[in-house]
């Protein structure tokens, strides 16, 4: 249910974007520059909490996490369909991103330290279940609604709240109430950066997680401008988006499982960046398939080959002390959303008259040195299947 209600109020405003931005009367050219710009501030908000509540999670403990993200992004979302301009929606959309950035990381180190080691895995697959059904979620009451976009963002706050109250009764980690009592520095952030080795950890936990963003922060939040590009009538960006949630959950449904079977996070990171690479490849080289249909299954295929979010996300708390696991796990995924605004500069610098002067080159070079990044850090990062949780980072 959290990462059900997290998604939605996450990709909401993916999803009511055009209908949103025609009712507050913003220009057709400028809907590209001003929904960049507003995503931009959404990821901002998501590494600023990320933080905060990593090192809440630590301090404090997992459960406090849930309880102040879960109630900050939903009166943040009933708040953002009372918006009656542009910059109210910019400020609306970071202060829901700061609420945003707790939840998912929190119910991963409060999962992951409850089950056993061996089913780690299938709970992290369970998990991501739920995400995709935020998603559709996100799309029918965005259709139901006839576009109704305000009613929407009451829905996803509504049900955040409603979440609030289901979580009353959640369980503490006896691990952590454990490591607290050997009086270890909980929370430190700058731990991760006093040892080389640790801080070589977190980074390449943040690299691995970048090309499920530039997927969705680029090419499926974009893909209405990509079928423009690429000569493509009848396309439709919710769609789009609410398919390529759909084909992810379903990777990463399988990437919970295969790791299970496989007993290494390792070689299925590496196996669903090599479908990744083929639909990248397929996407720009058919020019999106030549027509709506063949685009939306490209899409799916893209979202499908970069199903690893609760897998990285899982590795991340794996990789780390009980006393900084909250820490890594609700910053890392955070900070790759938080990258996206420095993906997008990367891009609009690549596309321009000054550099490629071509929107679909600068696109996909932009994959390539993402996608590069991943890549080298997946092979550097250490095996975390089956790892004993019970320890203290010093």
């Amino acid at each position: 249910m959290d990462f059900f209600v997290d998604i939605y109020d996450l990709l909401l405003f993916n999803i009511v974007r055009i209908s949103s931005f025609s009712d507050l009367g913003v220009a057709k050219e400028q809907m590209k520059s001003v929904g960049e710009s507003i995503i931009s501030w959404q990821m901002i908000g998501l590494t600023v909490g990320g933080i905060l509540w990593g090192m809440m999670g630590d301090k404090k403990g997992r459960k406090s996490v849930l309880f102040g993200s879960i109630l900050l992004y939903s009166i943040a979302t009933i708040a953002n369909g009372f918006v009656q301009t542009t910059e109210q929606y910019t400020w609306l959309r970071f202060i829901a991103g700061l609420g945003l950035a707790g939840e998912l990381g929190a119910s991963i180190t409060l999962t992951s330290e409850l089950l056993p080691k061996e089913k780690r895995g299938i709970a992290a697959a369970i998990i991501a279940t739920s995400g995709v059904m935020g998603t559709i979620a996100a799309y029918i009451v965005h259709s139901l609604s006839g576009e109704n976009w305000r009613l929407c963002y009451f829905i996803g706050g509504g049900m955040g709240l409603a979440l609030l109250f289901l979580r009353v009764k959640v369980l503490y980690s006896s691990m952590y109430d454990n490591a607290k009592k050997l009086k270890p520095q909980l929370g430190n952030f700058l731990l991760f950066f006093t040892k080389r080795e640790r801080m070589g950890r977190y980074l390449r936990g943040i690299f691995i997680g970048l090309p499920v963003w530039y997927i969705i922060g680029v090419l499926i939040s974009f893909s209405d401008e990509f079928a423009r590009q690429f000569g493509i009538s009848g396309f439709d960006q919710p769609t789009a988006l609410m398919l390529q949630y759909v084909a992810l959950a379903f990777g990463d449904m399988t990437a919970g499982f295969l790791s299970n079977y496989l007993r290494s996070r390792k070689k299925t990171l590496l196996i669903f960046y090599s479908i990744t690479m083929l639909f990248l490849i397929l996407f720009f080289a058919l020019r999106g398939g030549g027509n709506a249909f063949n685009m939306y299954l490209l899409c799916m295929g893209l979202g499908f080959g970069s199903g690893i979010s609760v897998l990285y996300i899982t590795m991340s708390a794996e990789s780390f002390g009980t006393n900084l696991r909250a820490s890594a796990a609700i910053s890392i995924p955070n900070l790759v959303r938080g990258f996206l605004p420095l993906i997008l500069l990367l891009f609009q610098w690549l596309r321009s008259a000054q550099v490629l002067n071509n929107y679909i080159t600068g696109a996909w070079v932009t994959g390539i040195i993402i996608l590069s990044f991943g890549i080298i850090s997946a092979l550097q990062i250490k095996e975390t299947w089956g790892k004993d949780l019970d320890f203290t980072e010093e």
